[in-house]
Formats: C-alpha cells, sequence, structure tokens
C-alpha cells in the first residue's frame, strides 16, 4: 500500500522541525541536545577522544578538520567509543585503496555503516556480502545501467533535466535541493525502477528513512517509526515484484530481479530483498543528489572556476568528477577483518572494525595536490575514491557522472551565475554527506 506523499512530506517536515525537548520522540536528537553538547573542536581534544562518527560534526563544519588531524598525527586511529564499540578510521588515500581493495581480508558481511545494525532489524544486500552471493546479485541488476542502457537513457535525462530547469523561478530565491537536485535524482530513480510516476517522490523519502539510523549517526528518527516506514516501502515494491514477474523481462531493476534464475525467488526472503531495495534505492539516490547541491557550493566558495567553465563547456566531464570528490558524498564504508592483519603499521585484530573513510582519502595531500580547493580542470580528477575501490565500486558511477555532467550542460546554456542566498542546510549523519535545504536565485 503506497503512502499520502502530502503526509510523508509532512512527517519528514516535522522531523527536521522539531527542536524542543517537549516535543520530541524517544530516540529523537534535539537543538537542545546540540546546543548543550560539550566542545568537539578536533584541536583541543586529546587524540584518542577523536570520533569522526559523531553524527553532528558535518553539521557543525568540524568533520574535515577532523580528518586532517587524523591524517597528520594518527592516520590509522583507534576510537573506543563508536556506535557500537571500538573501531578503526583508515584516513589517507593508499591505506583506503589497500583495505577497499582486499575483500577476502576485509569482510563486507557484517555491515558497511561504522554501528552494527539492530539484530532483530538488520535487511541484507549485495553490498553488505561478500562473494559468491555479493556477485550474483550484483550480476542481476546490472544490466539496467550498462553502457547500451546508459546511451538508450541519455536523450530522455537530457529533457527532463531540461524541463526541470525551464520551470524555475528566474530572480526569486527557492529552494535547489528540492526543486533541483531531489527531483531530478527521483526521476532517474523512477526510470531504474519503473516506478509509478505519481508516488516518486516516495523513494527519496525511502531513502532518507533508509539512512537514519544511530549506526549512521543519524537519530532523528526513532528506530521504531523507521521500521514501519521501511516495512510500508517493501509491501509497495512486493506488489510491483509481482507485478514485473508476470510480465516479459525488461531493463528495470525489478524485472531483472524477478527473472534472474538467482534471484527470482528473493521476493520471499524480505531480508534479503529489502536490503539490495535500500541499497539500490540509496546508492541511486544519494550520491548524485548531494553532488548536484554540492556542486553549488562549489562554484560559490570558487567562483572563478563557474567562469573557467562557463567560457569551456568541454570541462564539464572533468569538473563532474572534481565535483564527486570535493563532496565525496558517501563519507565512510566499514569493514570487518577477518585476520589478524596490518594497516599503516597498527595491528588490527581479528573481527575488528575497519572503517574507510572516503571524505578523509579524497583530502589527503600525499596523492592529491591542494585537496580543499576546488579546480574544474584538475588533471586526473577521476582519481578519487569516491565511487570505492574493487569488487564493491559503485556500480552506478556512470550514470551519477552523465546526470551530473547533463545538468551542467543545461544549466551553463541557461543561467549567467546561480547565487547562493543562504547557509545550506546539512543532513546529520557520518554516512551520507547531503543537504535538506539550499536558498539559491538564477541569473539569466
Amino acid at each position: 500500500m503506497a503512502l499520502d506523499l502530502k503526509a510523508s512530506a509532512g512527517i519528514l517536515n516535522g522531523v527536521r522541525k522539531r527542536t524542543r525537548s517537549e516535543d520530541a520522540m524517544p530516540g529523537d536528537t534535539t537543538l537542545a541536545d546540540l546546543e548543550g553538547a560539550a566542545t568537539l573542536d578536533p584541536w583541543k581534544l586529546p587524540l584518542d577522544q577523536l570520533d569522526p562518527s559523531e553524527g553532528t560534526l558535518w553539521q557543525r563544519g568540524l568533520l574535515y578538520e577532523y580528518f586532517k588531524r587524523l591524517r597528520r598525527e594518527d592516520p590509522v586511529h583507534w576510537s573506543p567509543t563508536g556506535p557500537s564499540g571500538g573501531y578503526w578510521s583508515v584516513t589517507k588515500f593508499n591505506d583506503i585503496v589497500a583495505v577497499d581493495s582486499n575483500h577476502q581480508v576485509f569482510s563486507s558481511d557484517k555491515n558497511i555503516a561504522v554501528g552494527d545494525a539492530p539484530d532483530d532489524f538488520r535487511p541484507t544486500s549485495f553490498i553488505t556480502s561478500d562473494p559468491p552471493k555479493h556477485d550474483w546479485q550484483r550480476k542481476a541488476v546490472q544490466p539496467a545501467i550498462a553502457p547500451t542502457r546508459l546511451a538508450e537513457v541519455e536523450d530522455l535525462i537530457r529533457s527532463r533535466t531540461a524541463a526541470v530547469l525551464d520551470t524555475l523561478p528566474v530572480g526569486e530565491t527557492f529552494d535547489w535541493v528540492d526543486r533541483v537536485s531531489v527531483e531530478l535524482t527521483t526521476q532517474m530513480l523512477a526510470t531504474m525502477f519503473d516506478f509509478p510516476w505519481e508516488d516518486r517522490r516516495l523513494l527519496p523519502y525511502w531513502s532518507d528513512m533508509a539512512t537514519a539510523s544511530e549506526a549512521m549517526g543519524n537519530t532523528v528518527i526513532s528506530p521504531a517509526e523507521r521500521q514501519r516506514v521501511l516495512m510500508e516501502s517493501l509491501a509497495y515494491m512486493t506488489r510491483l515484484w509481482h507485478e514485473r514477474a508476470a510480465r516479459p523481462p525488461q531493463f528495470d531493476f525489478l524485472s531483472l530481479l524477478a527473472h534472474d534464475p538467482k534471484t527470482k525467488d528473493m521476493v520471499n526472503q524480505p531480508w534479503d530483498f529489502l536490503g539490495n531495495l535500500m541499497l539500490l534505492i540509496v546508492g541511486g539516490n544519494d550520491t548524485t543528489r548531494n553532488s548536484m547541491t554540492g556542486s553549488v557550493l562549489c562554484f560559490d566558495a570558487f567562483p572563478g572556476e563557474w567562469e573557467k567553465v562557463r567560457a569551456d563547456r568541454s570541462l564539464i566531464p572533468n569538473m563532474v568528477s572534481e565535483i564527486i570528490r570535493m563532496q565525496s558524498p558517501v563519507a565512510h564504508m566499514r569493514r570487518t577483518a577477518t585476520e589478524d592483519t596490518e594497516i599503516g603499521g597498527k595491528h588490527i585484530a581479528k573481527g575488528d572494525r575497519v572503517v574507510m573513510w572516503y571524505c578523509s582519502g579524497n583530502r589527503d595531500d600525499e596523492v592529491i595536490e591542494n585537496p580543499d580547493t576546488f579546480i574544474a580542470d584538475r588533471p586526473r580528477a577521476r582519481h578519487h575514491l569516491s565511487f570505492g575501490f574493487g569488487i564493491h565500486r559503485c556500480m552506478g558511477n556512470r550514470i551519477a557522472e552523465m546526470q551530473l555532467r547533463i545538468l551542467w550542460e543545461e544549466a551553463f546554456a541557461r543561467f549567467s551565475r546561480i547565487e547562493v542566498m543562504g547557509e545550506a542546510e546539512k543532513a546529520m549523519s557520518n554516512f551520507i554527506l547531503g543537504y535538506t535545504r539550499l536558498p539559491v536565485r538564477l541569473h539569466r
């Protein structure tokens, strides 16, 4: 049964705006909690008290300073106070590549977030699996975003992007996140799932719910509410699955899963089905959506790069890779050591949680020159960590790059400037570096 979209929007707005303790639900983090928290200054805290999984660091603008200190003083850092106990932070580019490329020693099987999911609600997916399960589940959905398929949908993406941009008010302040970033990625997700168009805004809503968990540093939604909504999403998608299974195979995610010999019974395994649904929704939503907003903020911070690209549109594909590096929309991935090993001179015991902070590796000045500077024509711009490495490398990286490229090709054809009119509102999370609002004004 589909959720009512107006009710869904009301739920989300109510959560985001709830600031008084007397209005809070059990498990909520309130504004009073944030204001009353002890200082998190990374340069004043003792090194052994630095915990980059603290969920408000991104909101507070402190996250990159945490990692700057860790890269300098303790690149492989033990934090005893993680959401589910102690964990290692791997913060430098080459160490992250070494971990991500070695799935035999660093397993995804437990969880991919720094904290553990609750035992009574632990959906699984191919990103939280090792081979061979990982391989055949991933292979089943790969045709939806194969190069030939992307070539077929490029004109559709361009026409939709142009239509969205042409409806934006010029000279008036509006929310870029809602009108552009969310809308464009939602339209693309609806296409990838062949999802009912009128209900498409359920997809980013479910994505937000999927990443609202203590394991990901986000506790503004109570666990019970999160589970309720995700189970409703499972019921909705189960109905669509049976519809696709009864039809000839198509190239949408649900049809591919329903007709693949190795996944055709997944609908009867609810944790597996829900986990893979949320993986595909979050993966298709958050990377692109938050990079679309991060693009505007990059140009606002480095206006000379806007003029550089405006004068030479051939820079746009390279600029897109630089934006994805700068934004690092997925902050981290976690692995679990399957044996005693060593990273950066530190002994890692079997069973230890090992967290690769992509957002830190992407700012490692030993690998990337002037990493805190947005450079649209940066050499080797695709040499970044935002899509991961090894068998778990983001399978949707090409479609994300294509959506961003088309957005900026069409935007530069229409606007002389995108003026940021206020502070970006950031999501609370240690996993997704995202935005909930960005007021802007367009100029022809």
